[in-house]
């Protein structure tokens, strides 16, 4: 009977302690998981207010809305120009200033998604529910930066290019420009590409690209923002109509693919309620029948293209049996804040080994395949999504690529280690170049 109790004994108190942990490592100077190991720079204020943000003491008291104005008209003009232009100061019950930022001039505050929900109960309580979707997901950005090792390991000044974007989960004026938070503005697709651009997520290219983008850039300009994201009321979809469809304040309840980053099962019943939201949208343009191939069109582009990821990630395993990866992972700087990597270093590769996360600090291959996976694949898939069938053909012809020049390396490096086994030369370690250095050194004493 001990046998069992003792184990059960040790597991009661695994929960409790384990979440005594998490408490505690919450509770330092920075936030997230690993908040005491690193302290905020000045400008995370601007991007967590909620956590950071502090508030000036140039100028002292209480003061009332129609004070801040007029203060304000000469200090800085354009805010309440933009103010002046905004529902908050045209509707019946004028919102100032200190009803967002507070009255206490040494004591004032950011809005913050918290602060705007007060009033706008509907689209914060949207907002939030994003977050039963899990990763990728608006609510949830801030939160999986800072839970991120790379991001204690880093130079603050190295991620805040990161954060800046993974702020829209603290801050409503990501989407809306403060002062006026016109829905207006974000209803076009600018307000989105702002974030959603670049190699890890080309939506902004591969809209334009598509029929829908064509259209947009073309007469987009003589369109009437002021209408809702109905049907009817836009020639052609933009990023809001499409994923904020009714002005829903929730991006992740249609993710299929999630971000393109991991394959999944279109045939879940998951999916198939996830398929159908999508269908019922096209179909306020397309015929449902035509909706439907699309989405089937997609999954064979996602089939394609895991085919030749799985491909190369069998290059790379094959190369870490055989100990041809170099620099080894016992041979690199560790996460710090990663005691597994400390006790038994390995290459992660593929994306349930870590891949998302292994970036940087790796060997040459193991870098293609990083940026096969997380920029060619991702051309790829947004452009199946969003319709640029162009964008899908180069996209694979870049995969195609990838995996071939992965091949003819690790070719090479096979190559090489039978020279050398037949040389009877013992490779060198470059471990001391890479635990050491100027850049390493430097992220070990400012993290």
């Amino acid at each position: 009977m001990r046998y069992l109790l003792i184990p059960l004994i040790l597991a009661l108190l695994a929960v409790p302690t384990g979440f005594a942990y998490i408490h505690w490592s919450k509770s330092g100077p920075g936030a997230g998981l690993y908040s005491r190991h690193w302290s905020p720079d000045p400008v995370q204020g601007y991007w967590d207010p909620d956590s950071f943000y502090q508030s000036p003491d140039s100028v002292q008291g209480v003061f009332e809305g129609e004070q801040c104005i007029q203060c304000h008209e000469g200090i800085t003009p354009g805010i309440v120009t933009d103010w002046r232009q905004s529902h908050h100061a045209r509707s019946d019950e004028i919102v100032y200033c200190n009803d967002c930022h507070g009255n206490d001039h040494q004591q004032l505050v950011l809005p913050t998604p918290r602060i705007c929900g007060a009033c706008h109960e509907k689209q914060h309580s949207e907002f939030r529910d994003e977050a039963r979707y899990g990763f990728p997901s608006h609510v949830l950005a801030m939160e999986r930066a800072l839970d991120a090792p790379h991001f204690v390991d880093k130079p603050k000044a190295e991620v805040q290019s990161c954060v800046q974007c993974h702020s829209v989960a603290t801050k409503c004026d990501s989407c809306h420009t403060r002062h006026r938070f016109e829905a207006a503005e974000a209803r076009r697709s600018e307000a989105c590409i702002t974030c959603h651009s670049g190699p890890p997520h080309p939506d902004d290219e591969t809209y334009f690209a598509s029929v829908h983008g064509q259209i947009y850039l073309k007469e987009g300009d003589g369109w009437d923002w002021s209408k809702t994201l109905k049907k009817g009321n836009y020639k052609a979809p933009t990023c809001a109509y499409c994923h904020m469809d009714g002005g829903r304040h929730q991006v992740a309840h249609k993710s299929l693919w999630k971000f393109g980053l991991r394959e999944v099962n279109p045939h879940t019943s998951k999916n198939q309620v996830l398929r159908q939201r999508w269908i019922r949208l096209c179909s306020d343009c397309h015929q449902e029948q035509q909706a439907t191939q699309w989405l089937a069109e997609m999954d064979r582009e996602r089939k394609q293209a895991w085919e030749k990821l799985y491909a190369a990630e069998n290059v790379l395993k094959d190369l870490r049996a055989d100990g041809l990866l170099h620099p080894a992972a016992s041979e690199r700087p560790p996460y710090p804040m990663d005691w597994l990597d400390k006790i038994w270093p390995r290459e992660r590769i593929g994306f349930f080994e870590g891949q998302a996360s292994a970036f940087y600090n790796v060997s040459g291959i193991e870098r293609d395949y990083f940026e096969m996976w997380y920029f060619d694949n991702l051309g790829a898939y947004k452009s199946a999504a969003h319709g640029n069938q162009a964008g899908v053909a180069e996209g694979h012809q870049r995969l195609t690529a990838a995996l071939q020049q992965i091949e003819i390396r690790a070719d090479k490096l096979r190559g090489l280690a039978e020279a050398e086994r037949k040389a009877g030369i013992r490779s060198h370690s470059p471990a001391e170049l890479w635990l050491n250095g100027e850049y390493t050194d430097h992220n070990r004493e400012h993290n």
